[in-house]
């Protein structure tokens, strides 16, 4: 299980998630969002290496946020060397592991294989916050075995649900708890 540190890291992943997020075609938001951490959980490394984290993210884009003010899937990962041939987001140095380099997970390997085993049902969600704590907001809705295919993950999160589908929590711009799908199974 994973060890969640009680410290800083700097730049702060949401000053990064500010720079980076902008730069991605399903992002609808302004040139430079109000980004506020909004949920997610974490998964974790069978070897204990990386850093697997899964934030919900809303922009409060302008003076009166409402709940249509956009919700965002950020899988990251976190390493303590370079990935080739994965996309960063950027480095931070955290206050006890030291420099991190931050991945959008979806192109690390390792988050791919543990994603693909939450969806199975091999692994479960982990709090974000609290090590060793399931997190039980976190469900996945199989109704016609469509998993074999693998997962595409939602970057703009809408409430409702989805046959087979991994579904989260998250609060909204307004404060209300929303609940919707973060992932939905590929056609095999």
């Amino acid at each position: 299980m994973a060890v969640i540190h009680n410290t800083t890291m700097v730049p702060g992943k949401l000053d990064l998630l500010t720079e980076w997020l902008p730069t991605r075609e399903w992002y609808r938001g302004l040139a430079t969002p109000n980004l506020r951490k909004a949920g997610g959980f974490r998964l974790d490394d069978p070897a204990g290496q990386v850093g697997i984290e899964v934030m919900i993210v809303v922009d409060l884009d302008d003076a009166a946020p409402t709940a249509e003010s956009p919700a965002y899937l950020v899988p990251m990962t976190y390493r303590d060397a370079p990935l080739p041939g994965a996309e960063l987001i950027g480095t931070s140095t955290h206050g006890v592991l030291g420099l991190r380099y931050i991945y959008d997970a979806t192109t690390d390997p390792v988050f791919v294989d543990q994603f693909a085993a939450l969806g199975a049902g091999r692994v479960p969600a982990q709090a974000q916050s609290v090590s060793n704590q399931p997190d039980p907001t976190v469900g996945v809705s199989v109704e016609s075995g469509g998993r074999a295919g693998g997962w595409s993950v939602v970057r703009v999160l809408a409430p409702g649900s989805a046959p087979d589908a991994i579904l989260a929590d998250w609060t909204d711009a307004a404060g209300l708890v929303r609940r919707g799908p973060v992932a939905i199974a590929r056609p095999s």
